[in-house]
């Protein structure tokens, strides 16, 4: 089976119509794309960077280089590439919502989204604090978010939040949601069988024995030593400064982080540009880019499409092990 992909740009203004007007050159055989935009704000971007794109009808068949099925979702307003418009606010949610009930309804097999502007979104009268959180909401369901390279996964206990709230944001229920959610999703979506997944603790040096915090005493470990106890293989605590160190990583399936700027700047570090987000938990696979807008960079045929190209291949790649392992 080819998996059938929904693709979102994200923001009109930014740097995600043109990267998934290069991602329309390419000649695919893993997948089959969709894409959930405005016409003419895919038109300007293929005009900006000087390549072909053809927008072609839901049930066509992507031929040549260009091709692109679309299923239009028109902008309030035409967009002009670096002035993100709070009036398309609704276009560009209306667009993922879209995108997410396809899945749902088993139209399509997975989805790929751009960057979104958060700010211009809010300006434009609609709450939301980012697509995970959006299309969580939409399936019914509690969700984590992990980034990937070729080098690390890793998962976030935590997401958005200010460091000093981390602490108290780590609960026993919480952390244990998102354990079992990344060892189910090692074994269902990426066909590992026995994933080992290493855990950070909260405080330096893992809380050095109580003496930097208790949250290790009172809460990690405890909880750790009762999922061993079910069959999870989990390291850890451990102290965040030499959990990455390649021989720590050497057979670890997944990395657990407590907190956003704890796991998030090594696995950036280690290759940006290849770096996806994905959410694990919802019903369906969903990869992001692992990086904003650019409204600077926007129109300007500059932008990097790594984390796109990666980030389509990956979700193929997870559309395709779903059917295996249902």
């Amino acid at each position: 089976m080819i998996p059938q992909l929904a693709l979102v740009p994200g923001e009109p203004a930014g740097i995600g119509p043109e990267l998934c007007v290069r991602l329309a050159q390419q000649p695919r055989t893993d997948c089959r794309l969709l894409a959930f935009a405005d016409p003419d704000t895919l038109h300007a971007a293929a005009a900006a960077l000087s390549l072909p794109l053809q927008l072609l009808p839901e049930e066509a068949i992507a031929r040549q280089p260009g091709d692109l099925r679309l299923r239009a979702v028109p902008n309030a307003r035409p967009s002009r590439f670096g002035e993100a418009d709070p009036a398309n606010a609704g276009a560009v949610i209306g667009a993922l919502l879209q995108a997410g009930q396809a899945c749902l309804s088993g139209e399509l097999d997975g989805v790929v989204t751009g960057p979104v502007h958060k700010a211009v979104i809010n300006q434009g009268g609609i709450a939301y604090s980012g697509t995970t959180e959006l299309l969580a909401d939409q399936a019914g369901v509690a969700v984590v978010m992990m980034l990937a390279n070729d080098i690390v996964r890793v998962a976030l206990a935590t997401t958005h939040l200010p460091l000093r709230a981390v602490a108290d944001a780590i609960t026993a229920e919480g952390l244990a949601h998102t354990l079992a959610t990344v060892h189910s999703a090692m074994q269902r979506q990426f066909g590992i069988a026995a994933p080992r997944i290493a855990v950070l603790g909260l405080n330096p040096h893992a809380g050095e024995d109580g003496h930097l915090g208790r949250e290790e005493l009172d809460l990690i470990i405890p909880l750790l030593d009762r999922l061993r106890g079910q069959g999870m293989d989990l390291v850890g605590p451990l102290p965040a400064d030499t959990a990455f160190l390649p021989a720590r990583l050497a057979g670890v399936d997944a990395v657990v982080a407590m907190y956003h700027d704890q796991g998030l700047p090594v696995l950036k570090y280690s290759g940006f540009e290849q770096a996806v987000n994905i959410t694990l938990g919802l019903p369906y696979p969903r990869v992001a880019v692992d990086h904003g807008t650019a409204l600077d960079l926007a129109g300007r045929g500059v932008a990097d499409p790594s984390s796109l190209f990666a980030a389509t291949g990956l979700c193929a790649r997870l559309a395709r092990q779903r059917t295996l392992v249902p």
